[in-house]
């Protein structure tokens, strides 16, 4: 049986052959896991991506062109856009995740001890209270960055403003939150 190029097989997915389609994932399913496990930084939503990759071949007239460059390569760029809509999807996901819970989830890895939930609550407090000192343009940031997952360039688009800008505000930002939280241990 001779050996079928990937465009071949490409071109056999379409029409919708099984044995095009396990021939494909034989041949790069360790690759585009290896890729996907390098972006993602986790198991299982690397999986998650490889069969998204695959399940994209199949679903969908993806258009390789062997006259751009090779298939391994156009392979990849797939991989790589479904990958970091993943790890996307994933960070809304956890930004979206209520306060409370986060708290929660906090306080329960010091129930065992008493002595690291008190220090733990302590800090909380202290970086709440330093975090009062901002100015709101500057919270803003904070909350968007550390805590809903967005980008710089994601929330200077939100703002209309300049990427340049939010990096200064940023900066400026933990600046004043560095100099407040030390005048607080200080003062004890």
């Amino acid at each position: 049986m001779p050996i079928r190029t990937d465009g071949d097989l490409l071109r056999q997915i379409r029409e919708r052959s099984q044995d095009a389609m396990e021939q494909l994932y034989d041949r790069y399913a360790r690759l585009v896991y290896s890729f996907a496990r390098r972006v993602c930084g986790n198991e299982a939503l690397a999986r998650e991506v490889v069969q998204h990759v695959f399940t994209r071949l199949w679903t969908t007239k993806a258009e390789y062109d062997a006259g751009k460059g090779a298939f391994q390569s156009w392979l990849i760029t797939v991989t790589r856009r479904i990958a970091i809509d993943i790890v996307r999807r994933e960070r809304r996901h956890q930004a979206a995740m209520p306060i409370e819970e986060i708290q929660e989830r906090a306080d329960s890895a010091g129930q065992d001890d008493p002595e690291t939930a008190a220090m733990q609550n302590a800090e909380r407090s202290e970086i709440a209270s330093a975090a009062k000192r901002l100015s709101e343009p500057q919270q803003r940031v904070i909350e968007l960055l550390y805590w809903k997952g967005y980008t710089l360039q994601e929330i200077a688009n939100m703002g209309g403003e300049p990427v340049g800008t939010v990096k200064n505000r940023l900066h400026q930002a933990l600046k004043k939150l560095r100099l407040h939280l030390m005048e607080m241990k200080e003062e004890r």
